[in-house]
């Protein structure tokens, strides 16, 4: 009996045993546990610490501010204002969304001196009714007749558009879809248009020059709707430009496309002064360049859509003496055919024409032919 319980006794040690070294078992399994958990974590931080890093450095070298400061905030001695301390982004379109940031802003304000003796812009080959003529490397007014009396700006207005629009992106790959609500403004006020389906999915650079080539007011709609969330907020945006450029006293935006407001007008010498910015803004010049360009392929369009900037096609065969660089029209019956175009000149001098009130839409071509061939050389 005696030997049994000493049996029994041993047999429960060793079971004790067996459950001290199981619980030690599990214990050191939950710490392994633990500690590979708290490693992966801290692998998973150092890596996004890495990839912050590496962002920061490439948004800061993606693009560099320029300083540019005068001795005088008013007026260089050339004509031109210029702010003091004016920060110029350089456009980098490998620069995305990720940086938050917008790729170009220009916050130069401009004006012009009138020339000591400028010439009137009119004769049997003037139709235009309105005209300025600047030269932009002195910021002088070398030309002009009834310049600076008030206008409707038609779809120059197209030219503020994407100069706030551009100003105010990060991304111009970024892929949206067209709303109702842009298609609708164009079709039923009866404008031009890219033609972009309801719902299709196109580029932010698609409605960049979608705005300016067709002169599509539903790329202008869309474009406003995606920078600043309706047509109304961007307008406002389109105004606060216009103070900051100098010229908010004789020129007020009342819509995005151009279409006839008693709201929604400028004068020619604004209308330099707007199309100078666009032009100094790499992006903005790009598109305002373009003769041709063909939207992102979709399921609506497979192919793109083909779209011309007309102005440019058709001055680029005529004789000006130099090249047209970039341009926009515009048409409402209150101002008939009307167009802002930069110009470069065989010498290599750079001028801004702006025209309104010609009889047609060659006409005002044939106007801006004039003018560069005849008072720029």
């Amino acid at each position: 009996m005696e030997e049994v319980v000493r049996d029994r006794t041993e047999w429960n040690k060793r079971i004790a045993r067996m459950k001290r070294e199981q619980k030690k078992a599990r214990m050191r399994q939950r710490l392994l546990l633990i500690v590979g958990v708290l490693v992966i974590c801290a692998a998973a931080l150092l890596i996004v610490v890495i990839k912050k890093s590496q962002r920061d450095t490439t948004g800061a070298g993606a693009a560099q501010d320029v300083t540019v400061a005068t001795a005088d905030t008013t007026d260089n001695g050339q004509g031109i204002r210029i702010d003091t301390q004016a920060s110029v982004a350089e456009y980098d379109d490998t620069v995305g969304i990720d940086n938050a940031r917008p790729l170009y802003v220009n916050n130069k304000s401009y004006s012009y001196k009138e020339a000591d003796t400028p010439e009137y812009l009119t004769g049997e080959n003037m139709t235009s009714t309105h005209a300025i003529l600047v030269d932009v490397d002195n910021g002088l007014i070398t030309g002009a007749v009834d310049h600076k009396a008030r206008i409707y700006p038609a779809s120059m207005t197209k030219i503020m558009t994407l100069l706030v629009a551009v100003e105010n992106t990060t991304d111009f790959k970024k892929k949206v879809k067209v709303s109702s609500d842009a298609t609708n403004y164009a079709y039923s006020k009866k404008l031009s248009a890219v033609n972009f389906d309801i719902g299709e999915e196109v580029t932010i650079e698609d409605l960049c020059y979608g705005t300016i080539l067709p002169s599509g007011a539903d790329a202008a709609a869309e474009l406003a709707i995606q920078t600043a969330g309706s047509m109304d907020a961007f307008v406002d945006m389109m105004n606060e430009k216009a103070k900051a450029l100098g010229i908010s006293d004789t020129t007020h935006f009342a819509n995005v496309s151009g279409s006839h407001d008693d709201n929604n007008y400028s004068t020619c010498y604004d209308m330099a002064i707007i199309m100078n910015a666009a032009m100094d803004n790499e992006y903005c010049r790009k598109v305002l360049s373009e003769h041709r360009y063909t939207t992102s392929a979709t399921a609506e369009h497979p192919d793109g859509i083909e779209i011309s900037n007309w102005f440019l096609r058709r001055i680029e065969d005529k004789d000006t003496g130099g090249e047209v660089i970039g341009a926009k029209t515009g048409f409402v019956v209150e101002s008939r055919n009307c167009a802002a175009s930069y110009y470069t000149s065989a010498t290599g001098r750079n001028y801004i024409a702006v025209t309104v009130n010609a009889h047609s839409a060659w006409r005002c071509i044939y106007d801006h032919v004039d003018i560069y061939k005849n008072h720029t050389q």
